[in-house]
């Protein structure tokens, strides 16, 4: 008896020790070389995004004047509380601060604005000055792209996080409760597909004045059904199963049944879908601005660069490699870390469990 016991309490053991879907996702995605590149690829570039402004600014990351101590490049990143607190960083003239012989400072690695223009220095090639070189107007390459990741990566977040949310929301209803509410939430998705998608989007762009929150919202309204469609086939495949019908038995609601049980064990394929889709939103965002429609001049959008960059393709090189570059690496990125969950999160394609 004791022995059997003791059999029970180490089986028990390993039942409570044994890791969750989520970590065992993360164990077989970190074999994956070329999906931990691309995971190391995109934190850097969101790490790198959002300190653009201490990085590629012609303000000073910190600076003495008059006896007190200012950081203007921080204050970018945390613009109100630094406004408020002091108000005199608004008007300030750094050009002729750097005059005044009690003026100190330490300025950024890139100590140029990439709305900063120099008629002078206009198409200079790469060099210790300007690291990527200057457009037709004389501003630094470098500071554009820095500023533009920006863009791009907030256009991809926001564009997929309004398309998963239409699409869970949809593909969920459909999925769980079925009969005509899945006939009529499937026709509508039928539809929605039917039209080109690009053609879609510039045919409600054409209706709104360009703004970055229209691109977001218009990429977002019309990239959900590929979603929806992986919601609605999680759910139905996993209502059928003994711990959905358990929880409707001892008298949970529809509601909780959805968000507590069976959503979270659905979202592995959804996210996925996502990973993918925050790549071509970018791309997407790439190709309006590269057309005018998307984020306007003067904001640095690595598409409006390259549309910049067509006239002088053949004499400033610099105007559309690096633009294309950061465009190509991103895209690139996500797709392989979306390649990388899809074979992590797929029991039939990953490697066995090994700690």
């Amino acid at each position: 008896m004791s022995s059997r016991r003791d059999t029970n309490r180490s089986d028990a053991g390993e039942r409570e020790k044994s890791p969750g879907f989520a970590v065992v996702v993360w164990r077989r995605l970190r074999r994956d070389r070329f999906a931990m590149t691309g995971l190391f690829v995109i934190t850097t570039l969101f790490v790198v995004s959002y300190l653009a402004p201490v990085l590629a600014n012609n303000k000073p990351i910190a600076m003495r004047w008059q006896g007190r101590t200012y950081f203007p490049a921080v204050a970018d990143l945390f613009p109100l509380r630094y406004i408020m607190r002091y108000p005199e960083l608004r008007t300030l003239d750094y050009s002729v601060l750097r005059q005044d012989p009690s003026f100190q400072q330490i300025r950024t690695p890139v100590p140029y604005s990439p709305y900063e223009t120099s008629l002078d220095d206009k198409l200079q090639p790469p060099s210790s000055r300007h690291w990527l070189g200057t457009d037709t107007l004389g501003r630094d390459v470098c500071s554009r792209v820095l500023h533009g990741a920006r863009i791009s990566l907030q256009v991809g977040l926001v564009a997929v996080g309004i398309a998963l949310t239409i699409g869970l929301l949809l593909g969920s209803i459909a999925g769980y409760y079925g009969g005509i509410t899945d006939i009529l939430i499937s026709r509508l998705i039928e539809v929605m597909m039917c039209f080109p998608f690009f053609f879609l989007i510039l045919a409600v762009i054409a209706f709104l004045p360009p703004s970055i929150f229209n691109i977001m919202i218009v990429i977002g309204i019309t990239r959900w059904t590929g979603i929806a469609r992986y919601a609605r086939g999680e759910f139905l495949r996993i209502k059928k199963q003994d711990f959905a019908h358990a929880a409707r038995a001892i008298g949970a609601s529809d509601r909780k049944i959805i968000f507590r049980h069976i959503l979270p064990n659905s979202l592995a394929p959804i996210l996925v879908s996502a990973t993918f889709g925050i790549a071509g939103a970018i791309l997407v965002e790439a190709a309006l601005s590269f057309l005018g429609l998307g984020v306007q001049p003067p904001t640095p959008s690595w598409g409006g660069m390259l549309s910049d960059a067509r006239e002088f393709i053949e004499v400033a090189w610099w105007l559309a490699l690096f633009p294309g570059l950061g465009i190509f690496v991103t895209v690139t990125a996500y797709n392989v870390l979306g390649e990388g969950l899809r074979d992590a999160s797929d029991p039939r394609q990953a490697l066995p469990d090994t700690r």
